[in-house]
């Protein structure tokens, strides 16, 4: 079975470089599947996964997700549970487990966790045939505040999400969060782990710029609401496809 990075990868080659993130703010449970599905199917031609959140998975049902995982399946897109899983080595297999059993096949995992825990998860998901990505940096801005920290590693000062990003590249990760808000992050990353994939959320409404993000090393962009919230979503789609080219 194909990994889950050349999964994505031959996704993006057919549609775009654009992961959908179905996040939709103050909807009900009915709403959101209903959406979720309605949006995967006129937009899965502009993309080549999605991206579902944790404050959305927690009020809906395992079935109502499987809707959503299995119609993003049905045109060849990964699906990618946002939970940002940090916990020990039994709490992360039955997590993992569950995951796997709504659809996704896919999980972005927080490095904080410590190396042997991720390399532990990194193990059980590719032993499911799945894939892990690992937070570097986020895109929000107080993100700095934390993920820019210096710290001490070997007698010198780095900021935490340079070691984040050796811990994600030792542990053979499938890929890693840094958001389009920093772009020099970006270029950093890509500069020093050219094959690792970089996934970038942080577009449009928190005032990232694809094109930039892009030229700065991302491999992929995460879009939600500049889409879902757009008079015309297919068309921001296309605009963003065009802009991640």
């Amino acid at each position: 079975m194909p990994t889950f990075a050349t999964r994505l990868s031959k996704a993006a080659g057919r549609g775009g470089r654009i992961i959908l993130a179905c996040d939709y703010a103050g909807a009900a449970s009915v709403e959101v599947v209903q959406r979720a599905v309605s949006d995967i199917g006129r937009l899965s031609g502009y993309l080549c996964g999605i991206k579902i959140n944790l404050h959305l998975l927690l009020p809906l049902s395992a079935r109502d997700i499987s809707r959503i995982t299995d119609a993003g399946h049905s045109d060849g897109l990964a699906c990618i549970a946002d939970i940002k899983l940090n916990d020990i080595g039994s709490t992360n297999r039955a997590a993992l487990d569950a995951l796997w059993g709504m659809g996704f096949d896919g999980v972005i995992v927080n490095p904080i966790m410590g190396r042997g825990s991720l390399e532990d998860v990194v193990t059980l998901a590719h032993d499911d045939g799945n894939g892990v990505v690992s937070l570097c940096h986020m895109s929000a801005p107080q993100a700095a505040d934390m993920y820019g920290t210096a710290v001490l590693r070997n007698g010198r000062r780095e900021p935490l999400h340079r070691i984040f990003l050796d811990m994600a590249a030792s542990c053979g990760v499938d890929g890693i969060v840094v958001g389009a808000t920093y772009p020099g992050v970006i270029r950093a990353c890509k500069e020093s782990n050219p094959e690792l994939p970089i996934l970038s959320p942080g577009v449009g409404v928190q005032g990232g710029s694809a094109k930039t993000a892009v030229s700065a090393g991302t491999d992929y962009v995460i879009a939600g609401r500049s889409i879902t919230e757009s008079k015309n979503p297919v068309d921001a789609a296309g605009q963003l496809r065009d802009l991640c080219a």
